[in-house]
């Protein structure tokens, strides 16, 4: 590695930090004020969420922005570096702007390696923590929404059943509580309905009173009990029976594989919210050397308006690629696109739109 691979390097490594502490101090200090009524109103105190929450919060919100933090970061170090005629002196003095251009694929590489890392396997780490209060920072209308009652369904496979007239997910605690099974004709063949339910996390059982018992034979007649409580295991804990919207991002990726694989098993197809998230967590990190090759080959020569237009264009781009993977979940969770595609669409414009700058720049 060269004198000029390391000065490069050290430029990427550098501006890429700074960007990274000021839109983290910034947006810290933004939010906290923000979302300070909501927490103080819950009964916390501002420190700790200071300590419990935002550190995890900030890893969340990086690891979100990452492509645009190094899509700014290479316009602004490379702008200068053109607006200084380094650029210039370095292909003049023979180098070719492959050659040039290699520390930049060096540095995104490493950080596209340490990304994936972090998305697969840090990343669900903290978003436990994260969403262990994070909704005490909503609004009471939306706060309710996760963690107040509410009727709830599941499938536990092709046959089973599981119905909840009121069900706080917080709590684990329901009432109006059904569960049927049917056999392969669609008939009902067992069924248990009970006035409360609990989770009971020690046993890890559900405990069912007040419960009406009635198993119905092949020849139609049927056998019925009753009694004030009674133990049952439905296979998987509450937070997999009853999953909110929050349980995919707090899963590991081996985690999040096994429980998609057994929705699968169970008969789900409701699976998209769950499938974009272990997508995006490999194609947000690939973004990262997509967007390092866009940068260089709109900011390595110099323009009229500099550092300036530069840095207009790269934001520009940098937020419709980045919101483009939001609108694209949406789309994806409406049944409108494959998960795969959804994910992956982002970088299949872009990467074409990359090279064809890159290589035109390098044949100038």
């Amino acid at each position: 590695m060269g004198i000029i691979d390391r000065y490069i390097i050290r430029k990427y490594l550098g501006t890429f930090g700074f960007i990274l502490l000021l839109l983290s101090v910034v947006v810290l200090i933004i939010d906290v004020q923000a979302k300070k009524p909501r927490i103080q109103d819950n009964g916390f105190e501002l420190s700790h969420f200071l300590i419990n929450y935002y550190p995890f919060w900030i890893i969340y919100l990086v690891m979100t922005f990452m492509s645009i933090l190094v899509f700014i970061s290479v316009i602004f170090f490379t702008s200068r570096m053109a607006n200084n005629t380094e650029i210039v002196a370095i292909i003049s003095s023979g180098a070719s702007f492959h050659r040039f251009a290699k520390p930049y694929l060096i540095t995104s590489l490493f950080i596209a390696t340490a990304s994936l890392l972090i998305n697969h396997f840090v990343l669900p780490w903290a978003n436990v923590k994260k969403n262990e209060l994070e909704v005490y920072t909503y609004s009471a209308a939306n706060r309710e929404k996760i963690i107040g009652s509410a009727p709830v369904s599941t499938q536990i496979n092709k046959d089973e059943f599981i119905f909840i007239h009121s069900y706080n997910k917080k709590e684990k605690r329901g009432s109006g509580f059904a569960y049927k099974k049917f056999d392969k004709n669609k008939k009902l063949t067992y069924q248990i309905l009970a006035s409360e339910m609990n989770w009971d996390p020690q046993k890890k059982v559900f405990i069912l009173t007040s419960f009406h018992e009635k198993t119905i034979n092949e020849d139609d007649t049927e056998r019925l009990n009753n009694g004030n409580e009674m133990t049952r295991s439905f296979g998987f804990p509450p937070e997999e029976l009853f999953p909110d919207v929050l349980l995919s991002q707090s899963k590991t990726t081996p985690e999040l594989t096994n429980f998609i694989n057994r929705e699968r098993e169970k008969g789900n197809s409701n699976l998209n919210t769950h499938l974009n998230e272990l997508h995006q967590r490999t194609s947000m990190p690939v973004a990262v050397i997509v967007l390092t090759f866009l940068a260089l080959s709109l900011s390595s020569q110099k323009k009229r308006g500099g550092l300036g237009v530069n840095l207009a264009i790269g934001i520009s781009l940098a937020f419709v690629f980045v919101f483009s993977f939001e609108a694209l979940k949406i789309v994806s969770e409406n049944k409108t696109l494959p998960p795969l595609l959804a994910m992956w669409l982002p970088n299949m414009v872009f990467t074409p739109l990359a090279a064809y700058l890159y290589f035109k720049r390098a044949n100038q």
